[in-house]
């Protein structure tokens, strides 16, 4: 795929002048996921009103929005004096009556446009993609919201095709200069019903059943041997009280029954007949 920039300085080479061009959707290589079920990104007007130069900070440019139907695109955005229209969203009920002025901004010159070599620095993507690209839908609360001010760029509706104008005007007279042709209608992306999701394991590999497999088991696994290791340590401690409780009894019986029997024995052992008995006996072998 060629660097951005030469896509670009091609695009401005195509872009020399407004009356015979188009809106075109962003190029794959800005956004991915385009259209989304609410939004359109598309490539800003670059180098492509005559003298772009001479026209910065006294011109701006219009965009505007409205559903694809019969006549749609022949359908204008000025009045006779070629002043501009300003219907809103909610005047054109979504662009369904007709078109709705969905974004202003200023003209950039070519030779102030952010360089795309810093397209990989986090911190300036969002000013790149703002200087090339504008989004269609962008805006959640605009029209709920009583403080807002400015131009309502409110979410698109799924599965609708939508045409696109740019339109160049003077802002010291107020009336167009340019403008160029309704874009090819662009149809918003459309949200898939859960019946028609497809959940046939014959679908997927037989790895990623394995893996499903295994890590839908794993949280039973862990709670068996979390219930398990609590349930040993109960039984262990019971076991240890027991046993405590046993061997405390037995030394309390134990000690006093050893001192009594030792007593008893040696008391026993002692007695025998008294000494002064003997004498009669001893006396009656000396006669």
């Amino acid at each position: 795929m060629p660097p951005l920039w030469v896509l670009l300085a091609l695009g401005c080479l195509r872009f020399g002048s407004a009356v015979n061009l188009q809106p075109q959707l962003a190029s794959v290589t800005f956004t991915t996921n385009n259209p989304t079920l609410t939004t359109v990104a598309l490539e800003k007007p670059l180098c492509m009103f005559d003298s772009s130069e001479a026209l910065t900070g006294t011109h701006k440019v219009y965009l505007y929005v409205l559903v694809d139907s019969a006549g749609s695109s022949n359908a204008s955005v000025q009045d006779s004096a070629k002043t501009p229209l300003d219907s809103t969203f909610l005047q054109t009920e979504g662009g369904r009556t007709g078109p709705y002025k969905a974004m202003a901004f200023d003209l950039i010159p070519c030779s102030d446009l952010p360089s795309l070599d810093a397209v990989g620095d986090v911190s300036q993507v969002s000013q790149i993609l703002n200087a090339y690209l504008v989004r269609v839908g962008a805006n959640r609360t605009c029209l709920w919201d009583p403080n807002f001010q400015g131009l309502c760029n409110p979410p698109l509706s799924a599965a609708t095709e939508y045409r696109f104008k740019y339109v160049l005007v003077n802002m010291s007279t107020g009336l167009v200069e340019d403008q160029t042709l309704w874009s090819d209608p662009i149809r918003t992306n459309q949200l898939t019903p859960y019946s028609a999701i497809d959940t046939w394991p014959g679908r997927r590999s037989g790895g990623m059943i394995v893996i499903t497999s295994i890590l839908g088991s794993l949280p039973f696994f862990l709670l068996v041997g979390f219930a398990g290791a609590i349930v040993l340590s109960l039984v262990d401690t019971g076991s240890s009280d027991r046993e405590m409780t046993h061997d405390s009894q037995i030394t309390q019986e134990a000690v006093p029954k050893s001192l009594g029997d030792s007593e008893s024995s040696y008391t026993s052992v002692n007695r025998g007949p008294p000494l002064d008995r003997t004498e009669p006996y001893s006396s009656k072998l000396q006669d």
